[in-house]
C-alpha cells in the first residue's frame, strides 16, 4: 500500500483575496468619482448649457428687435436647446426644458396701462387698448435641473428677465429716454406684442430626449404708433422685482430722472400682479409708443394663417 502526503497550500486564497481587494477598490474609486466628482461635472455642464440658452435669448431679441425696426415680413427661425443629456456609464439625470409663447389669451391681467389711453387704430378686433390696457405678452422658457437652481428666461416687454433663482432685467427693455426740455422728457417705447397660431405655441423635452432643440420662428406682421402726453404708465407683472431694476436700478433707464423727481416710480405689491406705476414729477412726460406684431411659432414646420 502506498502512503499519500498532503501538501496545505495558500496560494489558491490568497489570490481569491487579491482579486477581491482589486474588485473593492476598483468599486471604491468608482464610488469616489460618482460622489464628489460627477455632481461638480454636472453642475458645470448644467450652468454652460443655461449660458448657450442665455445667449440663444439674446440672439431670439435682437431678431425680433430687427423685425420690429425694418418692418419686412421675413419669417427668420432662432434655435434654442431646451435639455442636456446625462452622463454616460454613470448614474446621473439630465436637464429637461419648456418653451411656451404667452399670447393675449394667456396673460390675464398682465398688461401696460397707459392713461390717456392710445389709439391703435391699424389693429384689428380684440386687441385691447381701452382701460383694459395693452396685454404684456411673452416668450418662456422654463429649465428643469438636476444638480443647479431652476432656471426661467423669460422675454416680455421687449426685456429678457432671469429668474436664477432671483429676479433680474438681463436685457433691457426697448426704451430709450431723452431730455426734450428743461420741463420734459420724452419715453421712446417700441413694444413686442407676440401672437402665436393654434397648435404651434409650447414645446418641450423629456429624459428620452434631452437635449432637444427646437426652433422659434418669428415674423413681423404689422405695427401702430401714437404720440401721448403721459399722466399714467402702468406696468402689470408678475416680475416686478426685474421691472423696478431696469427703470430705476443701478443703471436704470429713469434711475437720474427718478432721483431727481423729474418723474415718479411707485411700486404696488399688495395685488397680483404687481404694479409699478411712472407719472410726471417735475417734468411732464410725453410717450413715443409703437407697439409691433410679431408672429410667433415653435417646432418643425410653418403654419400659414
Amino acid at each position: 500500500m502506498k502512503k499519500r502526503r498532503f501538501i496545505i497550500s495558500n496560494s489558491a486564497v490568497s489570490g481569491v483575496i487579491e482579486a477581491l481587494l482589486l474588485v473593492a477598490l476598483v468599486a471604491i474609486i468608482l464610488a469616489t468619482i460618482q460622489l464628489v466628482y460627477i455632481p461638480d461635472i454636472m453642475e458645470d455642464k448644467e450652468t454652460d448649457h443655461m449660458s448657450e440658452v442665455e445667449k440663444q435669448f439674446s440672439y431670439l431679441k435682437s431678431t425680433i428687435d430687427i423685425q420690429s425696426m425694418t418692418k419686412e415680413k421675413v419669417l427668420i427661425s432662432s434655435p434654442l436647446t431646451l435639455g442636456n443629456k446625462e452622463l454616460p456609464y454613470f448614474v446621473t439625470m439630465g436637464a429637461t426644458g419648456q418653451i411656451a409663447v404667452y399670447n393675449q389669451s394667456d396673460v390675464g391681467n398682465c398688461r401696460i396701462k397707459i392713461l390717456p389711453v392710445p389709439t391703435l387704430q391699424d389693429f384689428p378686433d380684440g386687441f385691447v387698448t381701452d382701460n383694459d390696457g395693452i396685454p404684456l405678452t411673452s416668450i418662456n422658457y422654463e429649465a428643469c435641473n438636476a444638480y443647479i437652481d431652476d432656471r426661467r428666461y423669460i422675454l416680455e416687454g421687449g426685456g429678457i428677465i432671469a429668474q436664477k433663482p432671483d429676479e433680474e432685467m438681463m436685457v433691457k427693455p426697448s426704451i430709450i429716454v431723452e431730455d426734450t426740455s428743461d420741463t420734459k422728457i420724452t419715453i421712446y417705447y417700441s413694444l413686442p406684442f407676440f401672437s402665436s397660431s393654434p397648435g404651434r405655441k409650447i414645446d418641450s423635452c423629456g429624459y428620452g430626449n434631452p437635449d432637444k432643440t427646437v426652433f422659434i420662428h418669428t415674423n413681423y406682421s404689422m405695427d401702430d404708433s401714437d404720440s401721448i402726453s403721459v399722466t399714467s404708465f402702468q406696468i402689470y407683472t408678475n416680475y416686478p422685482d426685474a421691472w423696478n431694476q431696469s427703470l430705476i436700478g443701478s443703471n436704470g433707464l429713469l434711475r437720474e430722472y427718478y432721483q431727481n423727481s423729474d418723474v415718479n416710480v411707485v411700486r404696488d405689491d399688495s395685488q397680483s400682479p404687481a404694479k409699478i406705476e411712472i407719472t410726471p414729477g417735475n417734468r411732464d412726460i410725453d410717450l413715443e409708443l409703437t407697439v409691433v406684431k410679431i408672429g410667433v411659432q415653435i417646432g418643425a414646420g410653418i403654419v400659414r394663417n
